[in-house]
């Protein structure tokens, strides 16, 4: 069964950091696309990052580009996504999610390209 757990939200002041984690089981991270999204009450998720390691494609939402960095430990089966220079609107419930396709792009941002969901990870940055 595949499976999906992310990790690592939480409180922090605006200009401040957090690295969140994906952790895969059931599958291997390096075979599938993983991204990450976020959503806030009523709005659509949103789409943040994707990686695909095997092909070494990253994609990134130009809201967040130079200020977030997605990364993958295939030993360790995790996609990490460090976020610096947090703003107020990055706000939002952070979900992680594997995709069955190999290169990342704007086009992928759309949740429909993901199969497989983990619970979300609440990020809070205050003003």
């Amino acid at each position: 069964e595949v499976q999906l757990q992310a990790s690592g939200g939480g409180l922090v002041q605006a200009g401040g950091s957090l690295r969140l984690s994906c952790a895969g089981a059931g599958f291997t991270v390096d075979d599938y696309a993983i991204g990450w999204f976020r959503q806030t009450p009523g709005k659509e998720r949103e789409g943040v990052s994707c990686i695909s390691s095997s092909e070494g494609s990253t994609d990134y939402a130009d809201s967040v580009k130079g200020r977030f960095t997605i990364s993958s430990d295939n030993a360790k089966n995790m996609v990490y996504l460090q976020m610096n220079s947090l703003k107020p609107e990055d706000t939002a419930v952070y979900y992680c999610a594997a995709g069955s396709f190999l290169i990342c792009s704007r086009k992928k941002r759309s949740p429909t390209w993901y199969d497989y969901w983990g619970q979300g990870t609440e990020v809070t940055v205050s003003s």
